[in-house]
């Protein structure tokens, strides 16, 4: 498999989770990443902040650049790509990773709970890659990877967290969007969703998941690795799903990722048992 080496990768809301472990992965290779969140101070609620993330970076072999960005600011983003760039030289990937999110219905959806969904999760991925896709184009090996979902109009995924789902799918098509944009510049535009639930950090503000029925985070992040190491000009505008990236490279022992290798896991939101 091919290697991160000296790639830059500017991942949002990496200071845990899947964003972290991607970071993560990526540094195992001598990669630059830029932690790029909003969690400067430690949370007791949600553990790690773009300071502990970027030393894992550093611990696991690469070079971090810790940058606190709430990604709602067009402000923050420009400064904050301009930064990565003036520090490492230049962008080959963008992550858009953060998410917010609020599973219940539309009367128990307070319209600040649903602003901020829509802000972070399709806002937040056009503006990141409306900043970055100048300096990408200037890449070998340019990618961007939105952790979204295939888009689907089942009502099924609507009914119980219409405003969710509203932002969700928002983040799926701004890729489909922009992966036909820019399909003859070079530039790989994808998605990647889980398999399964990912056992984060986050998953524990849900009540009522079983932890045990998780996945870790990693498979995401190994995944995430497949894709980005892939030639860009090979891999465009899919919508990708990590258990099937990983098979296709030839693994098929998943129970090393799970929380609970005895537990059968639990399919994901948006698709299909």
């Amino acid at each position: 498999m091919a290697s991160l080496a000296g790639k830059t990768l500017f991942i949002t809301g990496a200071s845990r989770g899947i964003g972290l472990a991607i970071a993560v992965r990526a540094a195992r290779d001598g990669a630059n990443v830029v932690i790029a969140a909003k969690s400067e101070v430690a949370n007791p609620k949600l553990p790690g902040t773009i300071h502990t993330a970027a030393a894992a970076v550093e611990a696991a072999g690469g070079r971090a650049l810790a940058l606190k960005v709430d990604i709602r600011e067009e402000e923050d983003v420009q400064a904050a790509i301009e930064r990565t760039v003036a520090t490492f030289g230049g962008l080959d990937i963008l992550v858009n990773n953060a998410s917010a999110i609020w599973l219940r219905g539309t009367l128990d959806t307070p319209m600040k709970r649903f602003d901020l969904m829509q802000q972070v999760n399709a806002r937040g991925s056009f503006l990141c890659a409306q900043h970055a896709l100048p300096h990408l184009l200037r890449s070998a090996n340019p990618h961007i990877l939105t952790l979204a979902p295939p888009p689907s109009f089942d009502p099924r995924w609507w009914a119980p967290h219409t405003g969710y789902t509203l932002a969700k799918m928002g983040m799926s098509l701004v890729t489909l969007g922009l992966a036909a944009e820019f399909a003859d510049r070079g530039i790989a535009i994808n998605a990647l969703w889980p398999r399964t639930i990912i056992a984060t950090d986050a998953l524990n503000m849900i009540p009522g998941i079983p932890i045990e029925r998780c996945r870790r985070p990693d498979i995401v992040a190994d995944a995430a690795h497949a894709v980005l190491t892939t030639p860009s000009a090979e891999l465009n505008g899919r919508f990708l799903i990590d258990e099937e990236i990983l098979r296709a490279r030839g693994i098929e022992a998943f129970s090393q990722y799970a929380v609970d290798p005895t537990q059968t896991p639990l399919t994901d939101l948006f698709l299909d048992d």
